[in-house]
C-alpha cells in the first residue's frame, strides 16, 4: 500500500476514535503532576493561573461554537461513522483556514496542557496532536477532493491549512445558530471543565496529601455539570434542533 493510502487509512480510522483522545493523553498527564506545584508555593497565584489556562481552551471553544453555529447540518460534526457534508464551506472561518474546527481543539488542549506548567508536557501533547489529526485532516481533504474536485483546489489552494490568513476573511452564508452551536458542543464544554477539576484534584492531593476542595472550583464544576445535563435532556427531547 502506497504512503498516501497508508496516511488516508490511518485518517479513517483515527476519525472513527478521534474522541477517545483524551485517553491516550491522560497517562502523560499523570506523569507530568507527580511533581506538581502551586506557581510560587502560592495558591492564590495558581487560581489565577487556572484561570488563566480555562480562558485560553474557552477560545478554543469559542472558535468552534462559531464554526458549528455557522456550518449546515449534515456535516461531520462530532459523528464517529464517516465523513460527510452536503456542500463545501468556504466562508466564515473556513475562508482563513481549512481545519477551523481542530484549530479550536489545539487551542482546548493548550489550555489544559499549560495547567501542569511543564514545558516538556505542553510540547509532547502539541507534537501528539499534530501527528493524530494530521492523518486525519489528510482523510478529510482527500474525501472533499474526491467530492468536490476542482471547487475544492481552489479553496485548498488559497486558504491555509491550519494557521489562519485572516486577509482572506469572508463573511459566513449561513446565519448563526445558537441552538445547533448549543447541541453540538455542549459535550466539549463540560468537558474541560471536567478535565481542570480533575487534574486540580489530582494536583491538590499531590501537594497537601488529602482531598479539599475549593467552593469555587466545586462551584464551577456543578454549574458545569447542570448545563451539561440541562442541555443533553434538551437535545433528547429534540428541543435544539435547528428550524
Amino acid at each position: 500500500m502506497a504512503l498516501k493510502e497508508e496516511l488516508e487509512k490511518a485518517g479513517i480510522w483515527l476519525f472513527r476514535w478521534r474522541s477517545y483522545l483524551p485517553l491516550l493523553l491522560t497517562g502523560i498527564f499523570l506523569v507530568g503532576l507527580r511533581d506538581f506545584d502551586y506557581p510560587g508555593h502560592n495558591h492564590d497565584w495558581d487560581l489565577l493561573w487556572e484561570t488563566f489556562c480555562l480562558l485560553v481552551s474557552f477560545f478554543g471553544l469559542g472558535i468552534r461554537v462559531y464554526v458549528v453555529g455557522h456550518t449546515p447540518e449534515g456535516t461531520s460534526g462530532r459523528n464517529t461513522g464517516e465523513q460527510k457534508t452536503v456542500s463545501l464551506n468556504v466562508a466564515g472561518l473556513y475562508s482563513i483556514v481549512r481545519h477551523p474546527l481542530y484549530l479550536g481543539n489545539f487551542f482546548i488542549w493548550l489550555g489544559i496542557s499549560l495547567l501542569v506548567r511543564l514545558w516538556w508536557l505542553s510540547l509532547l501533547c502539541a507534537l501528539i496532536f499534530w501527528l493524530y489529526y494530521e492523518r486525519i485532516m489528510f482523510a478529510e481533504e482527500e474525501f472533499l477532493r474526491n467530492k468536490f474536485a476542482r471547487e475544492f483546489e481552489e479553496w485548498s489552494n488559497n486558504t491555509p491549512c491550519f494557521i489562519p490568513r485572516f486577509n482572506k476573511w469572508k463573511r459566513p452564508t449561513i446565519s448563526f445558530s445558537l441552538r445547533k452551536a448549543l447541541k453540538d458542543e455542549y459535550s466539549g464544554f463540560f468537558a474541560i471543565i471536567a478535565s481542570f477539576t480533575f487534574l486540580e484534584v489530582v494536583g491538590d492531593i499531590i501537594i497537601k496529601g488529602t482531598l479539599k476542595l475549593d467552593l469555587q472550583r466545586v462551584i464551577i464544576f456543578f454549574i458545569g455539570l447542570s448545563t451539561y445535563l440541562i442541555l443533553r435532556t434538551l437535545k433528547k427531547k429534540g428541543l435544539l434542533t435547528s428550524t
